[in-house]
């Protein structure tokens, strides 16, 4: 303050020819002396009287004091008088109340919002297990209040709450140290004063506590209250919320010009003198004191010539000025504020009238009218100004204290909190510059944090922060947001291996890429072109009886069906759409009705010509008719008129099974109606019943090449293909299924080819000379010798 009216004296741009004067007076921490130093000043006496002023110079403004525990007495006489008070480090939340406190300013933040800030620094180094130390004030409710709420909030709990009395009793501090020792928590909060913090710290240097990471408050500071500087050592990597500090151009050559010389009844200064160098004045009495003098010969004679520059800044540090300089920016509002009194021109002044106050003879109140509204840029060029409640904007440095290898120890800021910036902004920390004491980032929990896969399971009867891990259940994942709940991945999605997160779920079918996809495509067009061959076979041996029995047509007919079944088995392969699930079944069932209509047909047909040659019979009439040809066209059509049905009302879709494999998704035809193709199934079943019974009833015909056995034997190998289908169909999931039916399909197709026509295709190629009409009819004549 000092330094700033001098330097406001000697400007020309400030108030010039104006001089600003000063009064000093200690308060001493001490409420009792603020007040009598509050009515000395208003009053102008020593022994003040209230309400009483004999000043022929009255003070304009207060700045100071430093605690908020002697501000509040001052604040609450001078708010009566709207005498305005500006102070540089009292940070009480009370003192924001305008209508206890109407004429209070300060150049700090609210002890609120430093709270504000520890929880979010906490929680920036994800610590949930806090331990809080707090001196016994009228803030240790509202504090520990304020982190509770704000720590508990960000998923983190306070290990312990302890308060030291406000006169330190080394029984408390010892308590407070078992305490610390015997928790999980790392991190300690300090609020407490420094008559409470230097024992506290004392005994955890002597209990070798340097696990632990300190984070202390503005009420205390390290580097300049500790009387032995080795036990610094025990804060190393600590942390400290402090006010923002700032440059004060040519305040340090001010300090270092100090000189015990220059205050010849400058007590202080011969004491700071003293304890600086390690020395002692000539002449001073306690140098005749024969009990001191072995003392004073240990140290030498102060010759007043020791340079402040030389001092540790441990000792003497005017590089950190961060009370100092907000004390700078208190005097500077009070100097601006008279500015504007000074510039106020009449009739567009603030009062009444557009008057303005005369500099010279003001009231207080006109003069805290405008130190409210002052509007002004501080040496790094921002804009300073007070809020609706006397305060200042939010803004504090993160400062993390270091113990060099060279013995040496230091502040070094490593971060800001800014009230001002975007939520979630606030904190701005440059974590390469922090010097933790255990060379990494320290954990504060409570209890390991779970595996992977693995929810939090609260205790009863402890805190949130303690607690057990329950792996989750079959398809769930930890929830991101809740790391206390599980949730169930979506039914297209499945719980990847760490329980982490849902992965979508692998897509199956039965691909042309897969091995068994491959096989069976593979048989299906190798079976299609054996049957071709067949066909291609009997076409050129059009002539022969062989190929002539039976109904050579219908042969053909037979053939290209079965040609068709192999390759229908085609369309079961491949990823299913709406197409292709439409075409299975019905191209499958038209066919294979073909099929056993024409092997129906053909069975008709034996027994029409064995029995036509009978005498006398009835059928021989009827062979006439081709009643065989029209058997097939007609029993296909119930089977198209049946699908035609079922594709009208509900035809089969794709649908995704999520359920039919654990951690799978099978894409399958859904058939749309069971009942359905049940009855498309059935009437297959009721074509291959006739065909087989027709042809069991004409299996002993007195032919020598008598097809009705080979159409019986093909008929029973179709009925236990597909008897054993159906359980192993309904048995089976996902692409097997489809296999399955493709095998059936192939199975029973395969059987009709070997049973109705590898017989004639050994005649034909092996057997040649049995190719002709006697042998087929069996009329052969044997003559006897």
């Amino acid at each position: 303050m000092v330094y700033a009216i001098k330097q406001i004296n000697n400007s020309t741009d400030i108030l010039p020819n104006v001089m600003l004067g000063f009064k000093l007076y200690d308060s001493c921490y001490n409420e009792v002396r603020s007040l009598l130093g509050t009515t000395w000043i208003t009053s102008g006496k020593k022994e003040g009287v209230p309400n009483y002023n004999c000043h022929s110079d009255m003070p304009s403004a207060i700045v100071g004091d430093i605690a908020s525990k002697s501000s509040i007495p001052i604040a609450r006489i001078l708010g009566l008088y709207q005498f305005p008070q500006v102070s540089y480090a009292s940070s009480h939340p009370i003192l924001s109340d305008k209508i206890l406190f109407p004429s209070f300013l300060r150049t700090v933040s609210n002890d609120i919002y430093e709270a504000l800030a520890i929880a979010r620094l906490v929680k920036y180094f994800n610590w949930t297990w806090i331990g809080v130390i707090t001196s016994d004030n009228e803030l240790r409710e509202l504090r520990y209040m304020i982190l509770n709420r704000e720590i508990e909030a960000n998923g983190g709990c306070i290990a312990f709450m302890e308060t030291l009395p406000t006169y330190t009793s080394m029984e408390s501090v010892i308590r407070t140290i078992d305490i610390i020792k015997k928790s999980r928590a790392t991190v300690i909060i300090v609020y407490t004063t420094m008559e409470n913090l230097i024992p506290l710290i004392e005994q955890a240097y002597f209990h070798n506590l340097s696990n632990k990471v300190w984070i202390g408050s503005s009420s205390w500071s390290i580097s300049s209250d500790f009387p032995r500087k080795e036990i610094l050592t025990i804060l190393n990597g600590s942390l400290s919320i402090m006010p923002t500090s700032g440059k004060i151009p040519g305040f340090k050559e001010f300090l270092y010009s100090f000189h015990q010389s220059n205050y010849l009844d400058g007590v202080f200064i011969k004491m700071f003198w003293e304890e600086a160098f390690g020395c002692i004045w000539p002449g001073d009495d306690l140098y005749n004191d024969t009990s001191a003098r072995t003392f004073i010969e240990e140290k030498h004679f102060c010759t007043g010539k020791e340079r402040l520059e030389s001092l540790d800044t441990t000792v003497y540090d005017v590089y950190n000025l961060r009370y100092t300089y907000k004390a700078y920016l208190a005097t500077y509002s009070i100097v601006h504020a008279l500015q504007q009194m000074y510039s106020c021109k009449p009739g567009q002044g603030p009062f009444k009238n557009g008057s303005c106050a005369n500099i010279y003879n003001h009231q207080p109140w006109q003069l805290l009218y405008y130190i409210k509204h002052v509007k002004f840029n501080d040496t790094a060029g921002e804009a300073i100004s007070f809020d609706e409640n006397g305060d200042f904007p939010l803004h504090m440095d993160i400062l993390n204290w270091q113990i060099l290898p060279n013995g040496s120890s230091q502040y070094v800021k490593i971060g800001s909190f800014d009230g001002r910036s975007p939520k979630g902004h606030e904190l701005q920390l440059d974590q390469n510059k922090i010097l933790w004491n255990g060379g990494k980032v320290p954990l504060s929990i409570c209890t390991d944090p779970c595996p992977v896969g693995y929810r939090r399971s609260i205790l009863q009867g402890q805190k949130i922060c303690c607690f057990d891990c329950l792996s989750c259940s079959e398809g769930e994942v930890l929830n991101p947001f809740d790391d206390a709940q599980c949730m169930m991945c979506s039914e297209d999605k499945m719980p990847d291996i760490s329980k982490e997160e849902c992965i979508p779920k692998p897509i199956q079918f039965l691909a042309y890429e897969d091995t068994l996809g491959l096989s069976l495509a593979f048989i299906a067009i190798i079976l299609c072109l054996l049957t071709f061959s067949i066909l291609c076979l009997f076409l050129m041996k059009n002539k022969t009886p062989i190929v002539k029995a039976n109904n050579r047509e219908l042969s053909y007919l037979l053939l290209i069906s079965l040609m068709l079944c192999f390759l229908c088995s085609l369309i079961f392969i491949g990823r299913p759409t709406t197409i292709t699930c439409m075409l299975r079944q019905v191209v499958f069932g038209v066919i294979f009705s073909v099929c056993l209509s024409v092997i129906l047909a053909k069975t008709v047909t034996v027994i029409m010509v064995f029995n036509a040659t009978k005498p006398n019979s009835k059928i021989r009439k009827l062979v006439g008719l081709r009643i065989p040809i029209y058997i097939v066209p007609c029993f296909t059509m119930v089977q198209i008129v049946l699908c035609i049905f079922w594709l009208a009302n509900t035809s089969p879709f794709v649908e995704f099974n999520m359920r039919a494999e654990i951690g799978k998704i099978i894409v399958e035809c859904n058939e749309g109606s069971i009942f359905l193709f049940s009855c498309v199934l059935g009437y297959m079943g009721f074509l291959a019943s006739i065909s087989l019974l027709v042809a069991f009833l004409a299996r002993k015909l007195p032919d020598t090449f008598n097809e009705a056995k080979f159409i019986t034997f093909s008929m029973l190998v179709f009925a236990s293909v597909w008897l054993t289908f159906i359980p192993a169909y309904l048995s089976t999931r996902g692409r097997l299924m489809v296999a399955v039916e493709i095998f059936a399909i192939l199975t029973s197709s395969f059987g009709l080819l070997v049973c109705i026509f590898f017989p004639k295709c050994y005649i034909i190629l092996l057997r040649p000379e049995m190719n002709n009409k006697i042998f087929i009819t069996g009329k052969i004549i044997t003559k006897k010798p």
